[in-house]
């Protein structure tokens, strides 16, 4: 999947049209996220919501806005107009996702304990990929599906018609219920100049740490770059929809219906109530409750309880709708009010006629 690129930054630079400052021979082998980036890694730049990240980014290259302030001298940039556009399209043009399985692949490792075969550990129609690993006493139904580079961890249950897709990696003692995909590619298109949407690749991968429910048919997408992490002991509802490059703290919650937009950062002991919808590339910190139906269109970085759309603290929220179901009042209130003060206008000594 994530393929070494070992391609000089010149040439890189050459593909999207940049400007190269730094050395241009410096070859890069990868490409990251700019807090995972590391040495030989390139990255890249252009919202400000991830400016945090540059000073302490250990990528080699770094794709910027023309005109970035390139305060690093230990960074090689490559300045373009559109950084996640030129971004996309390196991904786009020496990535690719073509795998083609069918039954148990002979590189796949089974613990003695939990050996193949109908009704023991691995039920109907199941199909392991190549270099799969099944830690002690996995149980998986039938008509799931691991793909090539998937592990799961000791005491773990896959129900039926589950789909984990290649190198993606399960915790122990982990529950995934019936019809739940994991891995599937994120929601990721570049719009080209013609107005056509283009697929990016999405070749990182989903990591689901020890202890974590998943319900049925919830879908948690695999990442653009790096990983899509559901930290230990979270446990997430039936139809729930994780997006790409998503972390969910530990020990968080979430309930039925809801929907967790690209890049979300999600604290710790955090519980999202049901149908509950989170926009992209926010941070929810500790310690946060979203009551049922709320709409989170910015980060929220005080723990407390919120409601509403947009998500407000609880007690605002509910003082507000109070007003919002007395507006019919208000406004008739409003105009008598206005009708008096006419009159008494009209009242006052020396008022011409």
């Amino acid at each position: 999947m994530n393929k070494p690129l070992n391609l000089p930054l010149k040439k890189i630079a050459e593909l999207v049209k940049g400007k190269v400052y730094g050395d241009e021979n410096l070859v890069i082998t990868s490409l990251a996220r700019i807090e995972e980036a590391q040495k030989g890694d390139l990255t890249f730049l252009y919202l400000s919501t991830y400016e945090k990240f540059f000073e302490n980014t250990a990528a080699s290259a770094i794709m910027v806005k023309t005109g970035f302030n390139k305060s690093r001298n230990d960074l090689s940039y490559i300045e373009v107009d559109h950084p996640e556009q030129a971004f996309s399209f390196i991904i786009m043009n020496f990535f690719s996702q073509q795998i083609i399985l069918e039954g148990i692949d002979e590189t796949a490792f089974v613990h003695p304990s939990s050996a193949l075969g109908e009704n023991v550990a691995l039920g109907k129609n199941v199909v392991v990929g190549a270099n799969c690993v099944l830690g002690k006493n996995v149980k998986i139904f039938h008509n799931s599906v691991l793909l090539e580079n998937v592990k799961v961890g000791d005491d773990s249950i896959i129900y039926q018609n589950v789909s984990i897709r290649e190198d993606c990696k399960i915790g122990k003692g982990v529950i995934i219920h019936a019809g739940a995909v994991i891995g599937a590619d994120g929601f990721g298109y570049q719009k080209d100049d013609k107005g056509v949407y283009n697929k990016i690749p999405q070749i990182g991968n989903v990591v689901i740490e020890d202890d974590v429910e998943i319900g049925a048919n919830t879908t948690i997408d695999r990442a653009t770059l790096g990983s899509t992490r559901i930290m230990k002991g979270a446990k997430i509802d039936n139809l729930v929809q994780i997006a790409h490059n998503v972390t969910v703290g530990t020990n968080t919650v979430i309930s039925a219906q809801s929907g967790v937009s690209g890049s979300v950062k999600i604290g710790n002991n955090v519980i999202v109530a049901g149908q509950v919808g989170i926009a992209g590339h926010l941070e929810i910190t500790d310690n946060v409750v979203l009551m049922a139906q709320s709409g989170v269109p910015k980060t929220i970085s005080k723990p407390g309880l919120y409601f509403g759309y947009p998500a407000k603290e609880a007690r605002t929220a509910k003082i507000l709708e109070a007003h919002f179901r007395n507006f019919p009042e208000y406004v008739e209130r409003i105009k008598k009010l206005e009708e008096e003060i006419k009159k008494l206008k009209e009242e006052l000594p020396g008022k011409k006629t």
